[in-house]
């Protein structure tokens, strides 16, 4: 019996990419790190939306209940800006938000800019699935999931979703010690 493949939402937030007013980067980053990061049989479930809280919502909602992703990542949408609202989608639909995150990518992303005070980033569970939003640069989007994946496979463990792993060369999952792999 084969595995089935994992489903992870990536979602990029852009007024302009999603005019095609330019390419989208950010989607392709947090693929490629994906790609690279994890071991267990995963695909992605893309969406490309403009900075509009109802169609953010929508598509989150939609990867969550409908498409069964039980980690969905965003960039974009996460500074200042008066149409940058992405946490704000993401804090409507989530049971259960995670500072945690967003402190922790914030934190990581000052090594390289003083401006990541200004980074509204956070994370938020939807039923059984993790919601990460993630900057918008897509040099930025690395950074910050090497500093959080970390906890991402455990977390999905305890809102009892897949069992996700990485390869420990790229970013180490971390579990405790009692968390067993289901047997398959």
């Amino acid at each position: 019996m084969s595995e089935q493949a994992i489903r992870i939402g990536i979602v990029t937030v852009s007024d302009r990419a999603s005019r095609g007013d330019y390419q989208d980067l950010g989607g392709p980053a947090m693929c490629e790190w994906f790609e690279a990061a994890l071991t267990s049989p995963w695909e992605a479930v893309s969406r490309l939306v403009p900075d509009e809280q109802e169609q953010i919502e929508a598509v989150l909602r939609e990867l969550c209940d409908q498409q069964g992703c039980c980690l969905v990542v965003t960039t974009g949408g996460t500074g200042p800006a008066l149409r940058d609202i992405t946490p704000e989608a993401t804090e409507a639909v989530c049971e259960k938000m995670m500072p945690g995150f967003g402190e922790l990518m914030r934190q990581e992303s000052l090594k390289f800019v003083p401006t990541a005070i200004l980074s509204r980033q956070t994370a938020g569970i939807r039923g059984k699935s993790l919601i990460i939003n993630l900057p918008g640069k897509p040099s930025a989007i690395a950074d910050c999931l090497n500093a959080v994946f970390p906890a991402v496979p455990y977390c999905i463990d305890l809102i009892e979703g897949p069992y996700l792993e990485s390869d420990e060369a790229v970013c180490k999952a971390f579990r405790p010690k009692h968390a067993k792999k289901p047997q398959d």
